[in-house]
């Protein structure tokens, strides 16, 4: 009885602890728990032929949504975001606002320890201070080698999904298309004087413009400008493109390129020129470190890489894969740089303030 009473115990004890880890794993799978939740993340990080397939299978047990939040424009989410729900059968649930907005909610949560948004999408300084932070997962998607210049940071914790790109819009019976400005340095001519209009958010495309001339001859370049000639500083870029179009302000220097379109297609005397080297500012997107649905978000940031830039292309925004068509490709341009911006940013808020805000005229 001794002989063979405690080896056939420790069978069943061995035996009970298989069955109680193997249950344990289906559970996990079951749940989206922590083993789950590993191997998601391990695709999510891994470049390979299945990814996508991969993806869907883990995004399955996902509970079938994606949480997201965006400075996307109300009226594009749609256009952007149904073609991936009808594809995959994931919806999208987006919370949208200014790109300093959905910055600081999804700081303010993940210090609180809230881990509710998977995926981010806003413009690149906002993308820079959230690494910064260390909030972003660095992913491995196949479509970072499809992207032009300037669309992926060094770490590549993100990248840019499309450009939005700063033209000079100009009222058409305020201007001859002989009197337009082909250069920086044309807008000093006294022609323009009292005319110009200047977005008030616009910090980047001065610091950038500024950067291309050298920084103490763009300092003094716009020093000059607003000193001859004046910069009437409006709210909205949507309003100042507004206020172009109905003869309000005859010029201004800092719009998005479709802004002016959407007016122009509804018949308004509005039209743009392109300084260049024109300014272009990067949206883009990342995954969240404690994002609850990893293989969800990788597929919604895959798709916005590629699939999705058709939709920002129809849209007229700068898609960032190069597969993509756009006319815009032809123009010289300069990305604003977030690292910049986010690093020197009391400096150039000071001189701005100086030279562009104090030297604002209505």
């Amino acid at each position: 009885m001794k002989q063979w009473f405690f080896p056939c115990l420790y069978k069943t004890l061995v035996s009970a602890c298989l069955l109680a880890c193997f249950a344990g794993a289906l559970h996990a799978q079951s749940t989206g728990s922590p083993v789950a939740n590993q191997s998601s993340w391990d695709v999510v990080k891994t470049a390979s032929n299945e990814r996508t397939q991969k993806l869907l299978n883990l995004a399955k047990n996902e509970g079938g949504s994606v949480s997201l939040y965006t400075s996307i424009a109300e009226k594009d989410l749609k256009i952007i975001f149904d073609p991936f729900e009808k594809k995959y059968g994931i919806k999208v649930t987006t919370w949208r606002a200014s790109g300093d907005s959905v910055m600081t909610r999804t700081i303010n949560e993940a210090r609180a320890k809230r881990y509710t948004v998977d995926v981010f999408h806003a413009g690149a300084v906002e993308l820079e201070a959230l690494s910064r932070e260390h909030l972003i997962q660095r992913v491995a998607s196949p479509h970072f080698a499809d992207l032009m210049e300037g669309s992926l940071p060094a770490h590549k914790e993100w990248a840019a999904t499309l450009f939005s790109l700063w033209v000079q819009a100009y009222n058409t019976q305020a201007f001859k298309e002989s009197d337009l400005p082909k250069s920086y340095t044309d807008l000093l001519d006294p022609r323009f004087k009292g005319k110009l209009g200047y977005e008030i958010e616009n910090v980047d495309w001065f610091v950038t413009v500024i950067k291309s001339m050298g920084e103490a001859k763009g300092i003094q370049y716009f020093r000059d400008l607003s000193k001859n000639n004046g910069i009437s500083v409006r709210k909205g870029h949507t309003n100042l493109t507004g206020m172009v179009a109905s003869g309000e302000v005859p010029m201004a220097l800092t719009v998005y390129n479709y802004m002016p379109e959407a007016f122009k297609k509804k018949g308004a005397p509005i039209d743009y020129v392109v300084i260049q080297p024109a300014v272009a500012r990067a949206n883009g997107v990342a995954v969240l470190k404690n994002a609850p649905h990893p293989a969800s978000a990788a597929l919604l940031m895959d798709y916005l890489l590629s699939e999705g830039q058709v939709a920002s292309a129809t849209l007229d925004y700068l898609p960032s894969n190069l597969k993509v068509p756009s006319t815009l490709r032809n123009i010289k341009m300069m990305v604003v740089d977030p690292g910049e911006s986010l690093g020197q940013r009391d400096k150039w808020k000071k001189l701005y303030d100086e030279i562009i805000l104090k030297g604002s005229r209505p």
